[in-house]
């Protein structure tokens, strides 16, 4: 159905972008920080949201297989019905894209492994306490449904009529954002970056030819286990060593990378996208400065494992040129809505502010009293506010704005806002943008690697049990 198609493609931005919404958080100077975004949206693949409508639409044609227990994960278990839809999905999805699933043990071995580190994570998640509440569950939900131009009500149904149910496709959101929030909090928060380094990166690019490209890469990577022995060192290689052969034979890369990768995008066909040089390894851009397209690199070792690298395409980058932009200084009073806060009390009360600051009532000790955000303290003040520095529905409020009058209320992922612009200006920011984009390059460079080696980690303290049906 057209409709239902619509809905993957329109559910998967959604819940990237709700994601990175739910992660931003209030910086230094109170201004609202989104993450960087780090890694294609093709790493991640297709999303446990579209696979739960893939997989209830799959099942009302099945037959149900008789069930028993393929592997425990800490105490939890993976069914034999799970794993199969799970593949189900998969193959749908490389048939899709033309490419050919991979022999059913290799499939189904590397599904299983992943399966287990998606159940850690969501596991780890629950320990340290971390949840989605209902109220940020709805707020994805509707941002779906009004990407759909649909209410609530209206997509409900579409998707109950599409034999999806509702419940489970909340569920599916919620285990997504649960996972990008994790990552978010034990990987990418913890990546420390300093001044030096950013002097560092400059000064190498200012002396080095092609620093500007981007690539169009394809890879494979076959990942090496922390303490691994000598023999299984010696297999890893001999897998990915395989896997090149095949490729100089003239096997499709996306065929070979559905077989023998082990990175989260294998059975998108290995696809990383447009990837600037700055935010890829030095050991690559090495190779890949020299390489044409269509080329393969040889095996490259990193801490993360073995990769084979495929250069689709490259481009020339963007030159440093002077960057002018118009910046607010603003402020604002936050209230937030949550489990304690119902979503009509938190706009009552931000009413009920609006309605004294039109009587006279000063802004900035209103904000000391009643803000919710880091700001209060400074009276709601953010300093100046650069073009996405704040999320989109409180930076098109704040840009309409005249100086010196408050907004009506706004509602974003945080809550409900009140804005008042101070000032304006335009500034010559060139050598803050180059320092930000130096750094977002660095924290790129570092996130791939730091997250592979956390997911190692946490694989390997697992306790992993598999069973075969005789058990």
């Amino acid at each position: 159905m057209q409709t239902k198609y619509l809905l993957r493609l329109l559910i998967f931005l959604v819940v990237l972008t709700t994601n990175v919404a739910v992660a931003q958080q209030f910086g230094n100077t109170g201004a609202i920080q989104g993450i960087d975004q780090l890694f294609n949206d093709q790493q991640f693949g297709k999303t446990g949201a579209v696979q739960a409508i893939d997989q209830q639409s799959d099942n009302t044609e099945a037959t149900q297989a008789i069930d028993h227990i393929v592997a425990v994960v800490n105490g939890e278990c993976i069914t034999r019905q799970e794993l199969d839809e799970i593949i189900k999905i998969s193959i749908n999805q490389l048939q899709k894209q033309g490419i050919q699933p991979p022999a059913n043990d290799v499939l189904e071995s590397q599904l299983l492994e992943r399966e287990i580190l998606t159940r850690v994570q969501l596991q780890l998640a629950g320990e340290i306490g971390m949840t989605v509440s209902d109220t940020e569950l709805e707020r994805a939900v509707n941002r779906i449904a009004d990407r759909n131009k649909m209410t609530k009500e209206e997509f409900s149904s579409v998707l109950e009529r599409d034999g999806i149910s509702y419940d489970k496709f909340r569920g599916e959101i919620r285990k997504e954002m649960l996972l990008v929030r994790l990552k978010d909090r034990e990987v990418i928060k913890k990546i420390k970056i300093s001044e030096g380094e950013v002097d560092n990166f400059l000064h190498t690019q200012e002396n080095s030819s092609g620093s500007a490209d981007e690539y169009h890469l394809s890879h494979i990577m076959v990942r090496i286990p922390d303490q691994a022995s000598v023999a299984k060192i010696e297999s890893r290689h001999q897998r990915a060593e395989t896997a090149l052969a095949k490729l100089k034979n003239g096997d499709d890369f996306a065929q070979v990378a559905a077989e023998f990768s082990d990175a989260a995008d294998a059975l998108q066909g290995g696809r990383l996208g447009w990837r600037p040089a700055t935010q890829l390894p030095a050991k690559f851009t090495e190779i890949l400065k020299s390489m044409k397209p269509g080329e393969l690199t040889p095996i490259i070792q990193s801490p993360s494992g073995l990769h084979i690298l495929k250069l689709l395409e490259r481009r020339g980058g963007k030159e440093d040129t002077v960057v002018l932009i118009d910046q607010s200084h603003a402020r604002h009073i936050l209230i937030k809505a949550g489990e304690i806060t119902s979503e009509t009390e938190a706009r009552s009360r931000i009413i009920r502010l609006k309605e004294r600051l039109d009587n006279g009532a000063d802004f900035e000790e209103l904000a000391q009293l009643h803000s919710e955000d880091p700001s209060a303290s400074q009276g709601g003040d953010l300093g100046w506010v650069s073009p996405g520095d704040t999320v989109a529905e409180f930076e098109q409020t704040m840009n309409k704005l005249q100086i010196g009058l408050v907004s009506e209320p706004v509602q974003t992922t945080f809550g409900w806002h009140l804005i008042q612009v101070i000032e304006r200006r335009t500034k010559d920011v060139s050598t803050e943008q180059q320092r930000r984009e130096a750094s977002k390059a660095i924290r790129a460079r570092k996130s791939d690697a730091a997250f592979q080696e956390w997911l190692q980690q946490l694989r390997d303290r697992a306790y992993v049990e598999y069973r075969s049906e005789e058990d």
